[in-house]
């Protein structure tokens, strides 16, 4: 997989994305620790805690990997848009329960948070260059 040119706003957006994970991985060990378990659907066959304190690593791990891993961009990209897609059961859950935690309390704020998430998939793969890559490749397949 080739690393794709990007310019000075995808590289902000790469680290702000970056920030941003970083910030809710130290919410997931710390002070919101609590509130996100709360998302966490009941159906996961895990400890609501564990669940949360291994996201939070996960977190951390992508949002360190979004600033640094620059040559990676790309494959970094594409794995924080599965996440977000994989995280997304917690913020269905969150709607469909009417669960309020993170200063999300009303049935508007959660339907928000659910058309946001979509947001958060474009920003990663398109930031990191992995959009291109992978419109590339349709391109390339349908030759």
């Amino acid at each position: 997989m080739e690393n794709i040119e990007t310019t000075s706003v995808h590289k902000f957006f790469r680290i702000l994305l970056g920030l941003f994970m970083i910030s809710t991985a130290i919410g997931h060990f710390t002070f919101q620790r609590i509130e996100f378990q709360a998302q966490v659907p009941d159906w996961v066959p895990m400890d609501k805690d564990l669940v949360i304190i291994l996201s939070g690593i996960v977190e951390l791990i992508l949002g360190l990997g979004l600033i640094f891993l620059v040559k990676y961009k790309v494959k970094m990209g594409i794995v924080m848009a599965v996440f977000y897609v994989l995280v997304f059961p917690g913020n269905v859950t969150q709607y469909l329960n009417a669960t309020s935690a993170l200063n999300i309390n009303t049935d508007q704020l959660r339907l928000a948070r659910l058309l946001f998430q979509p947001v958060l998939i474009f920003v990663a793969l398109w930031s990191t260059g992995a959009l291109s890559h992978l419109l590339d490749q349709k391109e390339y397949r349908l030759q």
